[in-house]
This record gives structure tokens, sequence and C-alpha cells, in this order.
């Protein structure tokens, strides 16, 4: 996924300021290509920015099919939008077609992968990953369940490397059916807490 809409040389030249406010020297050997470096990989993981995950699901068929679609184990990292620091874990998509409109599974894969590359929240992550499905295919229902470990909370501030937040979004039949929500709970927590 290559990003467009992104400034390299703007971030070059921040990271040259950082590496300055900090007390080091970017021209010495080891930091000299680090500007490029970080703009290169900024470019590569907020690539989501300037892509519509609704693109995604564009691709649709018709299939008889009414019942609980899950992919699950989606490894994703993104970035903290407080710290600029990742945060990455696994992402549970479920969701009830209606009317047999259908999408390919990698399809589901890509909409994770297109909301987590930009600065996030994994609470905002978890949402817009459940609306944009519900938008784009019009399903009877999408679960969204999002695990993951976060360096913010890891390696600086409470230090607490290993601790998981895990956010969920129901909509439509899995908020107002029990059953189905359940269902589909079911199928997933056996591989909540799955080492990262």
């Amino acid at each position: 996924m290559d990003a467009k809409g992104i400034d390299r040389k703007k971030i070059e030249d921040a990271v040259r300021l950082i590496l300055e406010a900090i007390g080091e020297n970017p021209a010495r050997e080891g930091l000299r290509d680090t500007p490029r470096r970080v703009a290169e990989m900024y470019s590569e993981v907020f690539a989501g920015l300037h892509h519509d995950p609704r693109s995604e699901l564009e691709v649709s068929f018709h299939e008889e099919h009414d019942e609980l679609i899950l992919v699950r184990d989606i490894r994703f990292y993104s970035m903290c939008e407080h710290h600029l620091l990742p945060f990455f874990g696994q992402a549970h998509v479920a969701y009830v077609p209606a009317d047999g409109r259908l999408t390919g599974l990698s399809r589901l894969i890509r909409v994770v992968e297109t909301v987590a590359r930009r600065p996030q929240m994994q609470e905002r992550m978890t949402a817009q990953i459940a609306d944009t499905l519900m938008q784009g295919l019009r399903p009877q229902g999408v679960c969204v369940v999002i695990e993951a470990e976060h360096l913010c909370m890891s390696m600086r501030g409470t230090n607490k490397p290993g601790a998981l937040a895990v956010t969920s979004a129901m909509r439509g039949i899995f908020r107002t059916d029990a059953k189905t929500r359940a269902e589909a709970l079911a199928l997933i927590r056996p591989h909540l807490h799955a080492p990262l």
C-alpha cells in the first residue's frame, strides 16, 4: 500500500529537529540516513490515511448464504495517536450477510489493514471497521473484537508489557440478537489472548 499525500521532506526535516532536540547529532554516521528511513516508514505505516477502506468492499458476489462469516486472528500494527508509538494485536471480524451479498475473506483483512494504517485509538479503530463493513456490505450485522498491546503502556508510562486492551463493536443483529452475538463470541473466545 503506497501512501499518497505524505510529504516525506517535511518528515525528514522534523526528524532532524527531533534528533537535535534530544541532544543528538543528525549528521553522525549512524543517524545520517535516519530522517529518510523514518519518512519511508511513516509513508508505509500511515498509508491508510489516504485510502478509503470502503473501496475494499466494492468487490462482492451473490451467494445464498445468511449465516455467520468470521475471519479471526487478523494480525495488525497501528500507531497510537497520543504518543506515535505502535500498538499491535489481533482483530476478529464477523458479519452475517443480507440478501446474499458477500465479499472475499481477504477483503475483510484489507479493511482492517487500511483502518489500522493511520494515527489511531483502538476504540475508534474498532468502530471504524464495524461501520465500514456495515456501509460497504449492508449486512444483517457486524461484530468486531480487537485485542492489542500498546507500547505507550508497555515501554513507558505504566511500564506493563503484555497488558492487552480488548475492544468490541457490535452492529445490527449482533446488538439485537443475544444468540447471534454469543455464537460469534464463542467462536472468537478460544483465540483471545493467544500470544501476539
